[in-house]
């Protein structure tokens, strides 16, 4: 019975690269310690303002420090978009 011819597969070659420029981003390791910064103080805004019955963390702006608080909540998952 004869023999069948031996099949040479093509070596692979890579696709070639691309030739743009690639975005370095640094190093975010304040990312994390900034984002829970910034939790923990608008949580212990909103706490020392209940806990105070209003009288600090600052007396002038009344209510409005539950906004302060939330505020700096939001700060808070506003930086947590940087992390990666």
């Amino acid at each position: 019975m004869p023999k069948s011819r031996i099949r040479k597969k093509a070596d692979f070659t890579p696709p070639p690269t691309k030739s743009g420029t690639a975005i370095k981003l640094g190093n975010r390791a304040w990312v994390a310690p900034l984002m829970l910064a910034f939790f923990v103080v608008g949580l212990a805004w909103i706490v020392l303002f209940y806990v105070t019955q209003g009288d600090l963390p600052v007396d002038a702006l009344g209510n409005w420090n539950i906004v302060v608080g939330f505020g700096f909540i939001a700060g808070g998952f506003v930086v947590s978009t940087q992390w990666k």
